[in-house]
């Protein structure tokens, strides 16, 4: 079903790319907190994946009051991640920048005008991808903090062994996404801020991580692995690594960019080669093959915790 309104294009549009699942909850102020955007040009596409409580009909009652453009497909059904990246191929739009969004969070008005001011300061060509810092809150809104500040470069040494990039967040050229389009349908992938953050960096990219928050991102039984904060997440992430999901998603992630390997830069590749090395080879050699690759966590304690999970065969 598509909704439109006409208009005349310009050049700081931006494709809101909303991904539906059962959202009906939450989804009301998710989407009036697009209305409340300072940056007034957008249009939205919505990826529904079967949902069966009142998701879709909440979206077809916002575009007929929108005033913007507002198309909702079905999605395939194969998972959050793929229904996402479904919404990256260009149909009818003109837009020059897209921006993921979750059902469920409530955008800062200016969220959409801050990311667009710095993506208009890369150069014409060059793959950019803006993410932000967010505030959490609890299921009826409450605030909880922040999430993590981070402080070193969001670079392809970095997003290999860890996602600082919340897909809520992130807003990106359309460089970038012409790089995302490319992703084989066949392959399996961990998320799709993840891999957008790799593929992007690893294809020599920008990336640009915002320490203001963008928005408030709604802390639920779902989510709360992305909130990167609290007891639980953290306790969630220890299992994680001690019961080897680590090593899945690594191998997950080595895969996909293996993949692609023609799209990344010959520095990356070498990157990526010696991290591979690195978790196939011997205990001893491991942390030097770390090393030798460059690769690194946002903090000194979680570099350090890396290169224990190497010694010990969990990453």
């Amino acid at each position: 079903m598509e909704i439109s309104h006409a208009m005349s294009p310009a050049p700081s549009r931006v494709a809101i790319l909303l991904a539906t699942y059962c959202g009906a909850e939450f989804l009301e102020e998710q989407l009036q907190s697009f209305r409340a955007q300072t940056h007034g040009d957008w249009e939205l596409h919505v990826s529904d994946d079967g949902s069966t409580d009142d998701t879709l009909a909440i979206v077809e009652a916002f575009a007929t009051t929108a005033e913007r453009p507002v198309e909702i497909r079905a999605g395939a059904r194969v998972g959050f991640c793929r229904n996402f990246l479904s919404l990256i191929p260009r149909r009818q739009t003109d837009a020059a920048y897209f921006a993921f969004s979750d059902q469920d969070d409530i955008w800062h008005p200016q969220k959409l005008a801050k990311a667009v001011a710095w993506l208009e300061s890369v150069p014409a060509g060059c793959p950019a991808l803006y993410f932000s810092r967010t505030a959490l809150v609890a299921r009826d809104g409450a605030a909880l903090g922040l999430s993590p500040l981070f402080r070193r470069p969001p670079v392809f040494e970095n997003a290999l062994v860890q996602n600082i990039g919340g897909g809520n967040t992130m807003v990106f050229n359309e460089a970038a996404r012409s790089l995302l389009a490319q992703t084989p349908s066949d392959v399996p992938l961990v998320s799709h801020d993840w891999w957008a953050y790799q593929l992007i960096t690893g294809a020599g990219g920008i990336a640009h991580y915002d320490p203001w928050p963008s928005l408030k991102y709604r802390q639920h039984g779902q989510n709360l692995v992305g909130s990167n904060i609290g007891l639980r997440a953290r306790l969630v992430r220890l299992v994680a690594f001690a019961g080897g999901r680590v090593v899945d998603w690594n191998a997950i992630n080595i895969a996909a960019l293996d993949s692609v390997r023609h799209l990344l830069r010959s520095g990356n590749v070498r990157v990526l080669e010696r991290y591979a090395r690195a978790r196939r080879a011997s205990a001893l050699l491991r942390p030097y093959l770390l090393w030798s690759a460059g690769v690194y966590r946002q903090t000194s304690l979680e570099t350090v915790g890396l290169y224990l999970g190497a010694l010990l065969g969990r990453i």
